[in-house]
């Protein structure tokens, strides 16, 4: 028994040679020694960012990006529409017109609420009128039938297009012969109970 405490104690007294003859943290700097240390120039980003007004094509739309060494911000590597919708939020202008539809009348086939669109289907949510009085009902308007009613409350929605009136990214010669052109979905809609009692609904 006094021999195992004897060699219990002797090998606390041992030293033990590190695994490693430096800590890796002075690898590290020396690692980097070898390497330019001088301070890095921070680059101005308002100096190389295009600002909203001057825009005025795709590669205007092209970002800095962001230092060497450092985690790009949205705006620093933002590119197309979403640096165009930052670079107008950053001026105060909402590109993409946000804003919720009026809600302060009941839209009428006269009177509709107008739904802005730059593609050629819009899907438009009706709360009712009052609003918030019933559950949002999805109505699909397009350039073939832009006017929609809603089936709960009866408010009337027309989409008014918006964009470009020829698409340049349309595939030519794969079908649309049988299509009248304007680049919407062209079928035949199956006729409800409001074609025989109210055509001009339609």
């Amino acid at each position: 028994m006094f021999l195992r405490r004897s060699a219990i104690a002797l090998s606390r007294r041992t030293i033990v040679p590190p695994l490693a003859s430096r800590s890796f943290s002075s690898s590290l700097q020396r690692r980097d020694a070898g390497k330019d240390t001088a301070p890095k120039m921070e680059r101005e980003p308002s100096k190389q960012m295009t600002p909203f007004e001057d825009v005025r094509s795709e590669s205007d739309l092209l970002p800095p990006g962001g230092a060497v060494g450092t985690v790009p911000t949205d705006i620093e590597q933002a590119t197309g529409l979403e640096r165009l919708e930052i670079l107008g939020k950053m001026q105060g202008v909402d590109i993409f017109d946000m804003k919720p539809l009026d809600a302060s009348r009941k839209g009428t086939l006269d009177n509709p609420i107008i739904v802005r669109s730059f593609g050629d289907e819009q899907y438009a949510g009706c709360t009712g009128y009052p609003a918030d009085s019933h559950v949002t009902i999805w109505l699909t308007m397009s350039r073939d039938r832009p006017v929609e009613r809603c089936p709960e409350c009866g408010n009337v929605l027309k989409m008014e297009y918006v964009g470009p009136m020829d698409d340049p990214h349309a595939h030519h010669g794969h079908g649309e012969e049988l299509a009248d052109g304007d680049g919407s979905h062209n079928y035949v809609e199956p006729k409800t109970f409001a074609d025989f009692v109210r055509p001009e609904y339609r």
